[in-house]
């Protein structure tokens, strides 16, 4: 049995772990919010900036000017996973969430004859996917140096993808990300982000018909680099927002769990100090009886 000096040491070294867990869970709370601010304003810029592309696509269906970030390669035979994590830990399965989506989605299409890559945003998605996909990762992008998130990240990540689409390296990209729902929810989401996934016009009524000008091809030829960058930026800025959300929620968690451990360590301390007391008290009595 250990020592009432062991013990001790041991209920100071979960009260420190108590201290560590319920700062970290404030300042988790404390940037959550402007995070989840930041990531509820670029919804809307994203969503409209979808539905004015689907329009434009519309207009432009079957045409062979159509760019190629919308018609595609015409192929579907090497895929790329943009893959967005958290640069730190201590977040409960956040990361874990969104890589094991990846490489559900990897080790699919691998089964179907499909050549795989992947583009890793985020030191821990990163550390996780090369255990595995190691001769796979093409590029790995790390923002830890990135003190508040900016337009410009996206575009710069944005750009490297556009590279590589032009040189011919994948047919179909993919970006993978969690959406922010609330402090306990945050769902691991996959968007096919090349070529664009147009949706339908959706209600029963005739979609409104537009004139542009100029044409529609050479419209889409400036909007879609600009829609990936907003997508992407729209991905990091949900990231960032579920990030604090599960840290937060983890810490708590931890802190609650530190908590009672301190409570049954407390509770073993008193019980064996009890006993010590006991068994020198009864020494004693038990010596002076003697003489």
């Amino acid at each position: 049995m250990a020592s009432l000096k062991d013990m001790r040491v041991r209920i100071a070294s979960t009260k420190a772990t108590q201290k560590i867990t319920k700062a970290m869970q404030m300042v988790a709370a404390s940037k959550l919010r402007r995070a989840q601010t930041a990531a509820e304003a670029a919804r809307p810029y994203a969503q409209k900036m979808d539905a004015v592309i689907s329009n434009i696509a519309a207009a432009a269906a079957g045409s062979p000017g159509a760019p190629a970030l919308l018609a595609g390669t015409g192929r579907d035979q090497v895929h790329l996973l943009l893959v967005c994590t958290g640069e730190r830990g201590l977040s409960g399965a956040f990361n874990s969430a969104i890589v094991r989506l990846a490489r559900e989605r990897a080790l699919s299409l691998m089964n179907q004859g499909k050549e795989v890559k992947f583009f890793c945003v985020g030191r821990k998605g990163y550390e996780q996917l090369r255990r595995t996909f190691e001769k796979q990762i093409i590029e790995h992008l790390d923002l830890r140096g990135v003190r508040q998130l900016g337009f410009v990240n996206a575009e710069d990540i944005a750009k490297k993808v556009l590279v590589r689409f032009e040189a011919g390296e994948f047919d179909v990209c993919t970006l993978f990300y969690s959406q922010f729902k609330s402090v306990i929810a945050q769902i691991p989401t996959a968007q096919q982000i090349i070529p664009l996934v147009v949706e339908g016009q959706s209600g029963n009524g005739a979609a409104t018909a537009y004139e542009y000008e100029p044409e529609e091809d050479e419209i889409l030829t400036r909007l879609l680099p600009r829609n990936l960058a907003v997508q992407i930026f729209r991905a990091l800025l949900e990231n960032n927002a579920s990030f604090y959300g599960a840290q937060m929620s983890a810490m708590d968690n931890a802190t609650r769990n530190a908590g009672e451990m301190i409570r049954k360590q407390t509770l073993v301390y008193n019980r064996t100090r009890q006993a010590q007391i006991t068994k020198e008290l009864i020494e004693i009595i038990s010596g002076a009886e003697a003489v």
